[in-house]
Formats: C-alpha cells, structure tokens, sequence
C-alpha cells in the first residue's frame, strides 16, 4: 500500500505504518511529515513519558520558573519556598487564563493577569476575590505536573500514571552525576534554534556520527574513530588510535581513583525509559571542547579531581542528551513545534563560582556546539526536505547508526504500545 502525501493521513493508515515497519530501515514518509502522525506522537510520546526540560540551575532560587511548551500544554517549572522543584499547568484554576507569559523569571507568588487569583509557589491558591462564604481555596490549587530532579535535571510527565521505570533509571544514572555536582552549577548560556524539521529526525542526527565529517569543531576535539575497532582501523588511523588507547587507559585510571563508575550501559529501546551512559577520553590535551583539548573554563565541576576527565554522556529518550565534562557541562533538550520544525534548546552550565571574563568566556565555552547545533540543523533541513519528496523511500541503517536504529525501534514499540490501549 502506497500512501499519498496530499491526502489526510487516516487513523488506519498510522497504524498499518507502524505496524509493517521494516526493522533496520528508517520510517516511512508520512510518520516524518503528517499533521496526524505529529499528534499521534503528542499524545503516544510526549504526553506519556518522562521529558527533559531544565537544568536545576535554570531556577536556582526560590520563586524562580521557566515555562515550556509541550504540544497544546504549558508547564510552569518553579522553585518553591521550600527549595522543591515543583512543576504545575501554566493555567488559572479560575475560568483558564495564561499564569505567565514569560520564558522565564522570578515571583514572590504566582498572580493571574486576569482576575488576581494569587497561587503561592507550591500551587496552593492564597486569595480569589469575590466568592462566596464557604468558598475552599484548597480545592482550586494549581494542576500539578509530575516532576522528578535527577542529578540536577529536570523532568517532566504530563501522563496521568508516569513510566513506572523511571526510579530505576535514575537510580542507576545517579551515582554518574552526582560527582558533578550540577546542582551546585550556574547557567552559562543558553540558545534556542528551531530546525526545520520533524522532532524524530532531529533526535536520529543526535544519535549518530555517521555524518561527523561534516563537524570539524566536534572532531577537532573527539577522536575521529567512530565505528572502528581495533582489528578494522585503518593504517591512515592507526597513530589516531594508538593515542586513543592510551588516553583511555588513562581516563579509566583516573576513574578508578576517583572512585567513578567504569561500566556504561545501554538500554536504549528495551524499556519506556531508555537510556544510555558513555565515557570517553577527548583529543589533545583531552580537557574539554576546544581545538587542542584545553579547559574552556578555569573552575571543575563539583568533585572532579581531574582536569582530564573526558566526556561523559547520556541519552535519553525521546528528548534529550547531556554532555558533562571536567569543567563544564552542556545539555540539550528537543521539544516538537509543528510536523517540520523543532525546539532544540541547548544550555551551558559552568560551576556556580565560576565568574565570566575572568573563569570563562561565553564565546571560548560555545564554540564548538555552536557550529555543531548549526551543521546539525542543515542536515536535519535537507533531510526533511528529502522525506517530503515522492521519491523517498526508507533506507538501510549502516554498520555505525545502532543508535538512530535504537531509537527508531525504542519510538515503533511505545508508539505500538499506545495503539494498543487508544482507540485512535
């Protein structure tokens, strides 16, 4: 069955897409490009599973809130007086206006514009003018969200009953962040790029290096041997990897002096938290992202007692992934906006002494994720400009794309999963 991109796509036709997908093979065209297969993934993806959405450091004091959009809901993710991150429906329980209309910022309490109703940052409603006697205020407090801080991330799930397997993963994530100490960091910057084109094509590019030729900043400082083992290196290679090995070797010694875990692991598209952690040595001077390998900041983060401690990162799905080196970290979190454009918000974080100018400078610490969100978003253009082509078909993953392969496969299977129990 061929399915004309100029027609609505129906309700069946999702489902027979989802259902003879080809493993090993990329989506069909109208999963990347249909008005109704982008709300199949709202309502199977992100209104079901636990979503990356701010560094603790975005709300570091109380009062403090970003907001963001998640399909039609907007969420307020705030500190309260205690110091909890609580996160709630940026909605007044009066008659639904908008609570904020700002990215961010800070509040004594939360006020609506429209009739005063006055939330305290823990979603308790204080005062409502005009009612009558009787009226019980705490039955109108703000509609909570679930909301989980792990490491000094921020989550999010707009599910009634959240993945139940979430404890387990960040229980098992945990003991490789809290060396860091990200809760103890400050933001360095931070930068928004809406690509041109449907969320999972942006989250397959993330999942591969396939394509690293085209990010000289990024392979200025990894080792360019992605895909390659000892035995298939080539000769052109061969110093590249001899190098390579002993900065491991050298990175695992500091790890184990450090008491950091060695293993990684992936679980990537066996559970509905999937998961990845990885740690490997950087190029040169093997510090951080700069050409040579030097630090790009002058402070470590939290206990890390080494300045040449690589790049430790984690993926998780469906919308984000994290990158945490000696002096500083950089996370990035993907929301979808339409079927062809997609949030990509990227933040850098530095320890929270760190003083710019003097530590840091914001152009030194961007550099090379700056010139890597911007090839990453031409490609992620030119691909969705060639799914919406009637001569696309889907195509083979090679050899070094497990993880685009992963994650496709982690999408069929909670996608299959809402199809069963929805009548969609």
């Amino acid at each position: 069955m061929t399915i004309q991109l100029d027609r609505p796509t129906r309700p069946d036709d999702l489902t027979d897409l989802i259902g003879r997908h080809t493993a090993g093979y990329s989506l069909e065209a109208p999963l990347y490009t249909s008005r109704e297969a982008f709300d199949l993934d709202m309502a199977a993806i992100f209104t079901k599973h636990w979503l990356f959405v701010a560094a603790e450091a975005e709300v570091p004091e109380p009062g403090d809130f970003v907001t963001v959009q998640v399909g039609p809901s907007s969420v307020i993710i705030v500190r309260d007086d205690d110091e909890q991150v609580r996160a709630f429906y940026n909605v007044c329980r009066h008659r639904g206006s908008r609570l904020l209309d700002d990215a961010r910022g800070s509040v004594g309490n939360l006020v609506c514009p429209y009739h005063r109703w006055t939330y305290n940052v823990d979603g308790r409603l204080l005062h409502a003018d005009n009612q009558p006697a009787g009226f019980d205020c705490s039955r109108f407090g703000l509609k909570p969200v679930h909301v989980r801080s792990v490491g000094g991330f921020v989550f999010i799930c707009l599910a009634d009953e959240p993945p139940a397997d979430f404890d387990d993963v960040a229980a098992r994530i945990d003991p490789y962040l809290a060396p860091y100490e990200l809760g103890r960091t400050k933001v360095a910057h931070q930068i928004d790029i809406v690509e041109q084109g449907n969320w999972k094509l942006v989250m397959e590019n993330n999942r591969e290096c396939y394509h690293c030729d085209g990010h000289p900043e990024l392979t200025s400082a990894y080792f360019p041997l992605h895909g390659y083992t000892a035995e298939d290196v080539p000769p052109r290679l061969r110093r590249t990897w001899d190098r390579f090995e002993k900065a491991t070797a050298a990175l695992q010694a500091s790890c184990v002096r450090q008491g950091f875990p060695l293993d990684g692991m992936r679980e990537l598209d066996n559970r509905p938290t999937g998961f990845m952690v990885a740690h490997a040595p950087l190029d040169g001077a093997g510090k951080s992202y700069t050409a040579g390998g030097e630090s790009v900041c002058r402070k470590r983060l939290g206990s890390i007692a080494d300045d040449r401690f690589g790049d430790f990162h984690l993926h998780m799905q469906p919308n984000s992934w994290f990158h945490l080196l000696s002096d500083h970290a950089v996370v990035f979190s993907v929301l979808p906006l339409s079927p062809d454009t997609t949030l990509l918000r990227s933040t850098w974080l530095v320890h929270a002494d760190a003083v710019e100018g003097v530590d840091y400078d914001v152009p030194t610490l961007t550099h090379v994720w700056s010139a890597t969100n911007a090839q990453d978003s031409a490609f992620v253009a030119r691909t969705q400009r060639g799914v919406e082509d009637p001569g696309y078909q889907p195509g083979p993953y090679s050899e070094v794309e497990g993880d685009v392969e992963a994650f496709v496969s982690w999408y069929v299977s909670r996608v299959r999963a809402h199809l069963a129990t929805t009548a969609y």
